[in-house]
């Protein structure tokens, strides 16, 4: 898609955290979308797909529950978009494992009293801006380029591993986050530490764990002369934003990267979903005059 006149529709799969925690990231998911002119259809009668832990406790349940929400979304005939990075992962791993074993196919069908035919696929929504919109017309709707914000981008460990069963071209150096922050005008930097994990999925039970992974990104971040994170996984997010710690009191803003997409294109209400971060993001956005 080539212009913001095209019109392109997706099923849409928001799981749990961006209708609770991430709340912000569901709002300006689909304000940015709908500027772009993507129509969005919310599966209906979606329910959790499982993540972080169905696949820690039962192989059959960490696969039935994405496979529901594939099979009742394939009925419209719409690709989904899953913004969370750990539901579009587990709705990918469970797609690749049905299409690639009848058997194992057929066991789901009857588990969930549903059938997927492979006749849809998920997205992220780095796909679906940067491959089906394109940059070009991100780059159009920019009204307020953030000039002088510099930041590393985060993409956590799912959105681009397995790669075997994602499709990802560069797992250990993807650049679609680095692309749209361009595109909006600011600065992404060159770091190593990407894809390395932030330790979400232990965030309850092993927090010391979390603490130590999460400092050292932040301690790099800062290294490559950075002042915030920008993301595309809520939990990644969340970990980032709650658990940073350090001797000098020195945290960095973590945001969503639709969010600065947003105050980019120009919309008011981005300044809302700002606020309920912990990490305050307004000193930073204000000392750049970008709000």
């Amino acid at each position: 898609m080539n212009s913001v006149e095209e019109h392109k529709k997706f099923a849409y799969y928001p799981g749990c955290s961006l209708k609770s925690s991430a709340a912000e990231y569901d709002h300006s998911a689909k304000a940015v979308l709908g500027k772009l002119g993507v129509e969005l259809v919310e599966i209906p009668g979606w329910t959790c797909c499982g993540a972080t832990s169905a696949h820690s406790l039962s192989h059959d349940l960490s696969i039935a529950l994405p496979y529901r929400n594939l099979a009742l979304a394939e009925p419209a005939g719409l690709d989904i978009v899953a913004p969370c990075a750990s539901c579009y992962n587990r709705l990918k791993v469970a797609e690749s494992t049905v299409l690639s074993d009848p058997a194992e196919k057929d066991k789901m069908d009857q588990a969930v009293e549903r059938s997927y035919g492979g006749k849809i696929s998920t997205l992220n929504i780095l796909e679906v801006i940067v491959d089906r919109v394109g940059i070009d017309s991100v780059m159009r709707l920019v009204v307020k380029p953030l000039s002088g914000l510099k930041v590393v981008s985060y993409y956590g460990c799912l959105l681009a591993r397995p790669p075997k069963l994602l499709g990802t071209s560069n797992p250990d150096n993807p650049v679609e986050l680095d692309d749209l922050m361009a595109a909006v005008g600011a600065e992404s930097l060159f770091w190593s530490y990407k894809t390395d994990c932030c330790g979400a999925g232990h965030a309850m039970a092993r927090s010391d764990i979390v603490i130590t992974l999460v400092d050292k990104l932040r301690d790099m971040a800062i290294e490559a002369g950075a002042e915030a994170f920008v993301t595309a996984c809520p939990m990644c997010q969340t970990n980032l934003d709650m658990r940073q710690t350090s001797a000098s009191g020195e945290r960095l803003p973590v945001f969503f990267f639709t969010e600065l997409m947003a105050l980019a294109m120009g919309m008011k209400e981005a300044e809302g979903w700002l606020s309920k971060h912990i990490v305050s993001p307004f000193p930073l956005l204000k000392k750049l005059n970008i709000i």
